[in-house]
């Protein structure tokens, strides 16, 4: 016996856009562990970012009539997920504006090696933290060409085109974000030394 066939993304996207929550329903779970991931590294915590999560399944569930079948739906659906963190950065700044400071993402679950020394997963653990609000604290134009490159393993042309600008710009910002993550991370490093 062989298996059932598996519909392609194009095919249940169209099914989900004439009303087939089952077909959307398998497009969420198919996707949804590396659009969390996404999410996550963009905004540095882990409950806004099951928040913003839910907000781009329900985004894309209501724009389905706007997919092209002939466009890989996983960058569509990306697409989303960045407006809804774009969405989500500027209340941010629209809050910390009102409050008069930064308020600084929650404390960030990592897991420590088993196999290191206590004190060794404390500063790994650390270290970690630091890295992903650096990473959250970036400005857009650098946060999210890295992200979608470094991190998620798209290509700068994949990148490109996403975010609609050129591949020379995600190369020249991808350089920027990660000498900006180094200044950063090392004036933090040179900070808790002294």
């Amino acid at each position: 016996m062989s298996p059932p066939p598996v519909d392609s993304d194009g095919e249940l996207a169209l099914r989900a856009a004439r009303g087939d929550e089952r077909a959307f329903t398998l497009l969420m779970r198919k996707h949804k562990e590396g659009l969390y991931r996404f999410v996550r590294r963009y905004v540095g915590d882990a409950d806004e970012a099951y928040d913003l999560l839910q907000e781009s399944f329900a985004g894309a569930w209501r724009g389905l009539d706007r997919y092209d079948p002939a466009r890989p739906f996983e960058v569509w659906l990306r697409r989303v997920a960045l407006n809804k963190c774009r969405d989500w950065s500027r209340r941010r700044f629209v809050r910390r504006l009102v409050r008069g400071v930064g308020a600084e993402p929650a404390e960030l679950e990592a897991a420590p090696d088993p196999g290191s020394s206590p004190e060794a997963a404390l500063v790994e653990a650390e270290a970690l933290r630091r890295l992903d609000r650096a990473v959250a604290d970036l400005p857009p134009a650098l946060k999210e060409p890295l992200i979608l490159t470094a991190l998620e393993g798209l290509s700068q042309q994949e990148a490109a085109a996403l975010l609609g600008v050129s591949v020379k710009a995600v190369e020249t910002r991808v350089y920027r974000a990660r000498r900006r993550l180094a200044e950063i991370t090392g004036a933090a490093l040179r900070d808790g030394e002294g």
